[in-house]
């Protein structure tokens, strides 16, 4: 398609004009005949049937009959006028209705003209009629681009008032299709499409808007989601190509006394075969003078911590300083206390740098950066403080990594002249094709074990009829010496939700595990950071047996001896929160339980929600059901990463093997033309720059 037609305002098109083109680009983002096009049917009708009017009754989805308006009449007051005609065919009559644009369709329509019509059957008062019926004369049926596959248009309210919903949506695209033809451009190479067997560029959307067989649509559907796939991976491979190619990295050319020293030494347990894997994997990266960009996912105690510590110590045996960045004060006090438990018999300096660090420790901590002394140092934001200035840094290691901007991220690589090597780390599993999608610039190490010996935490789905065993399961876990959790979604009471709230869920819970005899703390992120931390470190020390807390401790505490793990109004959270929360338990040695509390009441989401919970402990499983319910909402991010996604056809938890042939042939195209210089790939970096135009490349950060 020429740019220039492309580009054309849809107002130009017949029956739009200039105030419908503003709403249009209002409601659905429709501006130019491009996004027209590329504004795809939900679903579709089969209009291959012609019906007859005796045949019809009010079970049918849609019927499309043909003949003639005998009689027409305007009935009703001014306040409620409506036009009923006759419409009659060979085999009988039926009554059409409208009750909007009364005057309008008396005056168009006319009797003894025949018509082909469409509409949705409908009783009243025992008789069928057709209400709002599509009416088209036999020479604009003819003229219409149409498929016996009719599409329906997603449309608005605000839309559907100014005439402008499914149906007429249905009449632009036809339009605009009469003008397109010869005039869509291809944007992929010959040898690919063959390769995939992909169908041409133009015949795809023609046939997407309207097929003429359900192969025809499957195959214009799956060359379409190949292509919006393939251009996401072709600029997500040449980031990284172009990462590799530009961003000189410090060679950690040797392993030395600190991790030799740890794992002979200092190392209690047994590395799991994943995380030796994960391990080979950053230490093939740190050694080949590239900068590392590498995320490192895990399900929660699969033991990512102590590949960070032991990927830090290479950086140590080369001579480089570490950061540590976590997003919250809680888990970067949880990995200071790690590395204290790990490295305090080792020769290693490190330090926390918090907002809540003192200012002669502050002075100390930025001395000994400075002078290269202080070799690991863990923290939140204050680490990229323009006062905080490093010796060498050579490797960043950032904990769920989602929760910090990209601009604050800049600020850590900029902490040395050369950017160091990079470690993210999640404990949010992310199911493969979202990977792919979402990270496809960076390389993924995944921990997919956890280490032996760990009892699978069980959890219990009870309604509300349940809460007094509820409390009496407390009372045992409590006698024998174990702790508790006691999860809400609010903090205060919200007229506008009918869910359990903090502030009365410690009231009623303080009123059964009265003092002295029981201990209660609350804790939710309305609180002060010293109070808070104060009521935390009660509960790790043991000095309270239950904590009610909103979702601050979804990350972050590690406390062995807590058993139980009880979320109310389970259904208000999503399921790789409910994960994540249930994480919080299972360290110690003992039984672990999650209890998920809800009402009686469930969406049929929810019941899979709390299906899967009680099913699996699997981490990627429910991330991967976690992706079917709620779809991959706004992968854009710019936050996080910037990557132009914008998915109109594929689903990533039902296309993964199309996104696998699209970064395959993404990956087969930079092999052959790294540059993208060849003159058979002109009209594919043509469709990336057009692509790419107007948006941040925020993705140039890692």
């Amino acid at each position: 398609m020429s740019d220039n037609f492309l580009d054309t305002s849809i107002e130009f098109i017949k029956g739009v004009g200039p105030k419908r083109a503003e709403l249009l680009s209002e409601e659905l983002g429709l501006s130019t005949f491009g996004d027209l096009l590329l504004h795809f049917p939900f679903r579709y009708e089969d209009r291959s049937k012609f019906f007859q009017i005796s045949d019809i009754n009010a079970e049918l989805p849609y019927v499309q009959l043909k003949g003639q308006i005998t009689f027409m009449e305007e009935m009703g007051d001014r306040y409620r006028k409506r036009l009923v005609a006759k419409f009659r065919d060979e085999s009988g009559s039926i009554d059409l209705v409208w009750f909007k644009g009364v005057s309008y369709f008396k005056k168009v329509l006319k009797t003894d003209q025949t018509y082909i019509l469409f509409a949705k059957p409908n009783a009243y008062k025992g008789q069928i009629n057709l209400v709002h019926p599509e009416l088209q004369t036999i020479e604009e049926y003819k003229q219409q681009v149409r498929s016996n596959i009719s599409p329906v248009y997603p449309s608005t309210e605000k839309l559907n008032k100014q005439s402008l919903g499914g149906r007429q949506l249905q009449k632009l695209s036809s339009a605009l299709l009469a003008k397109a033809k010869g005039r869509i451009k291809e944007n992929l190479s010959k040898e690919i499409r063959e390769h995939y067997a992909l169908m041409d560029r133009e015949r795809a959307i023609f046939s997407i808007h309207f097929p003429n067989s359900a192969d025809e649509l499957k195959a214009a559907r799956f060359r379409l989601k190949f292509e919006e796939l393939f251009f996401i991976q072709l600029d997500l491979l040449k980031l990284k190509l172009v990462k590799l190619e530009a961003s000189k990295g410090f060679e950690f050319d040797k392993v030395g006394e600190h991790l030799n020293e740890f794992y002979e030494k200092h190392l209690s347990f047994e590395l799991t075969n994943a995380q030796k894997r994960v391990l080979k994997e950053i230490r093939k990266d740190l050694g080949r003078g590239k900068q590392m960009n590498r995320l490192l996912q895990g399900d929660v105690g699969s033991g990512k911590t102590i590949v960070a510590v032991m990927s830090m110590l290479i950086a140590l045996d080369n001579g480089y300083q570490c950061a540590l960045m976590a997003p919250t004060e809680i888990l970067a006090t949880q990995h200071y206390e790690s590395l204290k438990e790990m490295l305090s018999e080792m020769n290693v300096e490190f330090a926390l740098l918090t907002g809540s660090t003192s200012s002669a420790d502050r002075k100390e901590i930025h001395e000994k950066l400075e002078d290269g002394r202080m070799q690991i140092l863990v923290g939140t934001h204050a680490l990229i403080e323009n006062k905080v200035k490093f010796k060498n840094l050579g490797l960043a290691v950032i904990d769920e990594q989602h929760r910090f901007g990209v601009a604050q991220r800049a600020k850590l690589w900029k902490k040395n002249t050369q950017p160091p090597h990079v470690l993210i780390m999640t404990a949010t599993p992310i199911p493969r094709t979202l990977a792919m999608t979402l990270y496809g610039d960076l390389d993924v190490s995944t921990i997919d074990e956890l280490p032996p010996g760990r009892k699978p935490i069980k959890t219990i789905h009870w309604y509300e009829g349940k809460r007094l065993r509820l409390y009496g399961f407390m009372e045992e876990e409590i006698a024998k010496g174990r702790q508790i959790y006691v999860v809400y979604p609010l903090i205060e009471e919200s007229e506008k939700l009918d869910f359990a709230n903090l502030e009365e869920g410690y009231q009623f819970i303080f009123k059964k595990f009265p003092p002295p005899k029981y201990k209660v703390s609350i804790v939710h992120g309305k609180m002060p950071p010293d109070k808070k931390n104060f009521e935390m470190e009660r509960f790790v020390k043991g000095e309270t047996d239950i904590m009610v807390s909103t979702t601050v401790i979804e990350v972050g505490v590690n406390v062995p001896n807590a058993s139980i793990m009880i979320i109310e109004s389970a259904e208000r959270f999503g399921l790789s929160q409910l994960h994540q929360l249930r994480g919080r338990v299972g360290r110690g040695a003992e039984q672990s339980y999650c209890v998920l509390m809800t009402g009686n009441k469930l969406s049929s989401d929810s019941r899979l929600r709390m299906q899967t919970m009680c099913e699996t402990n699997d981490g990627f499983r429910i991330a991967e059901v976690d992706l079917q319910l709620r779809g991959p909402g706004d992968l854009t991010g710019t936050q996080q990463s910037g990557l132009p996604i914008n998915l109109k056809l594929t689903d990533l938890s039902r296309d993964g093997k199309i996104i696998k042939l699209a970064r395959e042939a993404a990956q087969g195209l930079l092999d052959r033309d790294p540059e993208l210089k060849m003159e058979e790939n002109a009209s594919t970096i043509q469709y990336l720059k057009a692509q790419k135009k107007g948006k941040t490349d925020w993705s140039r950060i890692a």
